[in-house]
């Protein structure tokens, strides 16, 4: 086992630190992280929020959560992680109400001081220029903007002005939590640490690519915000983009942040935009109607949201990445909410051998390299093989598969401690940077607009199932199928 190393002894400031993601995700991996003992005696963790709470009611707010989410807690463990835990009330666009903040870290300049801003996203700008307005910003600070940076590309360059006219671009760290997932993470091994699989990543050999995130559950108490962003927005600009940079990068120089990031770029600029009449026929806008999800009956999205609404909760598209790489390999994008099950994979079909020499009788299918995500996390590379028998040649497919679990143990770190430890570490590698995020904006920008001039339909499906039919006419026109995580 790999030696865990710990980190500088810091100030982790979380704006929205009562709220969802914070209760859900940062508390509990940083819980984590302290009981595998990489944060430092002195260490503090200080949540800030708008609402009233003393800090016995924050405190308990917090145990509570992690007695819920860890099925218990260890009482010296817990004991030990409380004595960083502290609220502070404030006003996040007010920095003169920020006097609790400053005696907080009065006389602690000289510490790692970490920001982590789990908020809406146009409170980034105000609470980056209070800390400049207060003197709060140290050389050895660093902020983190949760997503979605902006909602367009003209937002986000806002953002991004706003928070680098008070911030170095290396002291910014723009979280995509995909990107702290080990199986995502280990896209850049299969491919750059094996001699096997880089000659056969080109368009020569590779048929098509399939980037699935699907989600069984709906927007739950989001809808409202949900309504005003849609699955392009929410999904597809970070998380799916993201995914799909990774498989068709180049080979960086090396593993530094900027020579990763800088491949990551080359592709969202090799993506073809998308003309009105290209929308029409290479994507897919859709909602969720009333269904069954693992036998529960839920309402559709228009009951939940109590209105009508072209807010699309599902999306399929079929895009191109315009290099020497990958020119005329199609790669297919979908996501939605209330499938079928939760699933997130990538599927590297490769292409038919160029001649059988089998009987014909015998179907001889196209090897596939499946990368799954979640909810098992793992790899399958399908190959053809012999049936044992005197029968003669006959061929079946077969699965060299790594499950993760079963060879690495089940107890790995969430997506979030890895990435939390990474801005404490001062390692940008696995978060985006600037130029990325406008890129893919502006990628994403283009589309919406195409969807617009088209008046792209938005179409329906059951909830429980895999899409609309739209979705699967999208691969079949192309004699393909996607693939069904079974």
């Amino acid at each position: 086992m790999a030696t865990l190393k710990p980190v500088d002894t810091f100030d982790l400031l979380i704006f929205g630190g009562a709220g969802d993601l914070s209760l859900r995700k940062l508390l509990p991996a940083l819980y984590h992280r302290d009981g595998a003992g990489q944060l430092p005696t002195g260490s503090r963790i200080v949540a800030i929020g708008r609402n009233e709470m003393s800090q016995e009611a924050f405190v308990s707010l917090v145990e509570e959560t992690l007695r819920a989410r860890l099925k218990g807690l260890d009482a010296d463990r817990w004991a030990r992680f409380a004595e960083r835990l502290s609220y502070l009330s404030l006003d996040a666009e007010d920095s003169a109400s920020w006097d609790p903040l400053c005696e907080q870290l009065e006389g602690f300049e000289d510490r790692l001081r970490a920001i982590y801003l789990a908020t809406p996203p146009h409170l980034f700008g105000a609470i980056a220029q209070g800390f400049k307005a207060r003197g709060l910003i140290t050389g050895n600070m660093r902020i983190v903007l949760e997503k979605p940076v902006g909602h367009d590309e003209a937002s986000a360059r806002r953002i991004n002005d706003e928070v680098g006219a008070c911030f170095e671009e290396n002291q910014i760290y723009r979280i995509d939590h995909y990107l702290g997932k080990e199986t995502v993470q280990n896209l850049l091994a299969l491919r750059f640490g094996n001699s096997l699989f880089e000659p056969l990543w080109r368009r020569e050999v590779i048929d098509h690519v399939q980037i699935t995130v699907a989600e069984d559950l709906g927007v739950g108490n989001r809808v409202d915000y949900y309504d005003g962003i849609g699955a392009l927005r929410d999904m597809v600009q970070n998380h799916l983009l993201q995914l799909l940079c990774l498989v068709a990068m180049e080979p960086p120089s090396s593993l530094d942040d900027d020579a990763v990031r800088d491949e990551k770029l080359k592709v969202l600029r090799a993506l073809q935009p998308m003309t009105a009449s290209e929308a029409r026929s290479q994507t897919v806008r859709a909602q969720y109607q009333s269904g069954a999800v693992e036998g529960t009956v839920v309402p559709g999205y228009i009951d939940e949201l109590g209105r009508g609404s072209s807010t699309e909760t599902f999306v399929a598209l079929k895009m191109g990445v315009e290099n020497w790489r990958w020119s005329g390999i199609p790669f297919y994008l979908r996501t939605g909410k209330r499938m079928a099950r939760k699933l997130s994979e990538i599927v590297i079909q490769f292409k038919p051998v160029p001649h059988a020499i089998f009987d014909a009788s015998y179907d001889t299918l196209p090897n596939q390299l499946l990368i799954q995500l979640q909810p098992d996390e793992g790899m399958k590379l399908t190959i053809m093989a012999k049936r044992p028998g005197p029968e003669g040649f006959s061929l079946i497919p077969v699965n060299l598969d790594l499950s993760f679990e079963e060879a690495f143990g089940g107890a790995y770190p969430d997506a979030y401690e890895r990435l939390l430890i990474e801005v404490l570490r001062g390692n940008p590698a696995l978060f985006m940077r600037r130029d990325e995020i406008e890129t893919a904006w502006q990628w994403t920008d283009t589309l919406l607009a195409s969807w617009q001039e088209s008046q792209q339909r938005v179409d329906r499906y059951v909830a429980g199932s895999w899409g609309p039919a739209s979705a699967a006419l999208l691969l079949d026109r192309d004699g393909r199928s996607w693939h069904t995580g079974s």
